[in-house]
C-alpha cells in the first residue's frame, strides 16, 4: 500500500495488502455464511418488526408466496428464498444490514443451492412454516418472537450441513 504526502513523495505504507470481502468470500463454507447470516438476519427480523411499514408487509408477503411457489428448480427456490430474507432485512430499514446482506448473497446462493444438491430436498412443509411464523411475528410486530425464530430457522439450517 502507497501513500501519498504533499511535496515529500510517495511512500510504502504496507508490504501486505488487506484480503478484500470478496475473496474472504469466495473462499468462506456454508457453515460460516450461515453464521453471517444469522448475525444479519436475527438483528434484522427484530428491527424489522419493529420499523415495518405496510409497503414492507406487502413486499415480504409477496416474496413468500413467490418462494412457496418456486419449486421448478433448486436455483430458482433460492433465488427466491434469497429475495424472501432480503425483504426482511430491507424492512429493518438499515441500509448497512442490506449491505452486509447484498455483499454476501452471491457467495450464499453459491452454498445454498450446493447444499441442497447434496440435500436433494427443498421446499418442504415445514421449511414453508417457518418462513410464515417468521413473517407474523413481524406483522404482529414481536421483535422478540421474530428474533428467535429466525436465530432457530438458521442454527437448524446450520446443524443440516454439519
Amino acid at each position: 500500500m502507497l501513500a501519498t504526502r504533499q511535496g515529500a513523495g510517495v511512500f510504502v505504507t504496507a508490504l501486505d495488502v488487506p484480503e478484500g470481502l470478496d475473496a474472504m468470500l469466495r473462499r468462506a463454507d456454508i457453515e460460516t455464511v450461515i453464521e453471517a447470516r444469522i448475525a444479519i438476519e436475527v438483528e434484522a427480523s427484530a428491527l424489522a418488526a419493529k420499523r415495518r411499514t405496510t409497503a414492507d408487509l406487502h413486499e415480504m408477503r409477496r416474496a413468500a408466496d413467490a418462494r412457496d411457489a418456486q419449486c421448478a428448480s433448486i436455483e430458482a427456490h433460492v433465488d427466491a428464498d434469497t429475495a424472501l430474507h432480503r425483504s426482511i432485512v430491507v424492512a429493518a430499514h438499515n441500509e448497512i444490514l442490506t449491505e452486509l446482506f447484498d455483499g454476501f448473497a452471491p457467495r450464499s446462493r453459491k452454498a445454498m443451492i450446493g447444499m441442497l444438491q447434496r440435500r436433494g430436498e427443498f421446499g418442504s412443509d415445514s421449511d414453508q412454516l417457518v418462513h410464515s411464523r417468521i413473517l407474523d411475528a413481524i406483522a404482529e410486530q414481536d421483535a422478540t418472537a421474530a428474533a428467535e425464530l429466525t436465530r432457530a430457522h438458521l442454527l437448524d439450517l446450520k446443524a443440516s450441513v454439519a
